[in-house]
């Protein structure tokens, strides 16, 4: 049973960069789960809150599993997390409710998510974020994709991920039989050599670079973020985490690339 709490927990890990930080308390994640997200940096700790030596702002998200939570326990973790980062925590033995709403808020959380932990309605998962310190979307995703490294020297995630222009542009729930699904990735085109497309280690890395190129009109037509495997991504030329000022003046093309070869091809 606790290894089906744990796996409704890795669900509700927040967007990060390349690598999440997370903080386990009491050792909870085991070792099949750490397999599972090779991107996790993962720093255990028990003994009371209070006595934590944590450097704030640092995690991603804190995961527990039948703690108490107490004050010291949530001001502990709220300041350990980064702006938007993520308290997940499992009571294995309480039925979700909206004191727990009331908890988490008066502890200074937002955006809270309380609910049954499994589908049976065993259990109660708690969520909560730290406030963001940045007002707008695109600041905000800024700050989270600044934590991964400007280059592939440091780069240890599962993912690379491609700014994509699909054709036909639907959703999935509009796209017919007969439809035939078209990706093309945007790449550099240099010197008629085999184009370097521009790949990014998380997906706010991503999207912190196509907001300001589409708003800049650099790139158009993007509609998806395709999300490859690193072992898919090494048979490309890459160019991983380029800055608007590193392609600017350069001829930007879309490279065709095979759309079931992503993680989820309808993304």
């Amino acid at each position: 049973m606790r290894d089906e709490f744990i796996a409704v927990m890795l669900k509700h890990l927040p967007p990060s960069g390349a690598q999440l930080h997370l903080l386990d308390v009491g050792g909870v994640v085991g070792e099949p789960f750490l397999q599972q997200r090779k991107d996790l940096h993962r720093t255990t700790i028990d003994g009371a809150a209070a006595n934590w030596q944590l450097a704030p702002l640092s995690f991603d998200a804190v995961m527990a599993c039948d703690v108490e939570l107490t004050a010291d326990f949530l001001a502990a973790c709220l300041t350990a997390l980064r702006p938007g980062g993520r308290l997940i925590v499992v009571d294995a033995h309480s039925q979700a409710g909206a004191e727990h709403v009331r908890l988490l808020e008066d502890a200074g959380y937002t955006r809270i998510l309380v609910e049954p932990a499994l589908a049976d309605g065993t259990g109660a998962l708690l969520r909560g974020e730290k406030p963001h310190t940045e007002a707008r979307t695109v600041d905000r995703i800024q700050q989270v994709a600044g934590r991964d490294a400007p280059d592939d020297a440091t780069f240890r995630g599962r993912y690379v991920h491609l700014l994509i222009r699909q054709t036909p542009n639907k959703p999935v729930w509009a796209l017919k039989p007969d439809d035939v699904i078209e990706w093309h990735a945007a790449a550099l085109n240099r010197n008629d050599n085999d184009p370097v497309l521009l790949a990014f280690s998380s997906l706010p890395k991503a999207v912190a670079f196509m907001q300001p190129a589409v708003m800049q009109g650099v790139i158009v037509d993007i509609n998806k973020v395709g999300k490859f495997s690193r072992e898919t991504a090494q048979a490309w030329p890459l160019l991983l985490n380029p800055t608007l000022d590193a392609v600017a003046g350069q001829d930007i093309i879309f490279y065709p690339v095979d759309s079931q070869a992503a993680e989820a091809p309808d993304e």
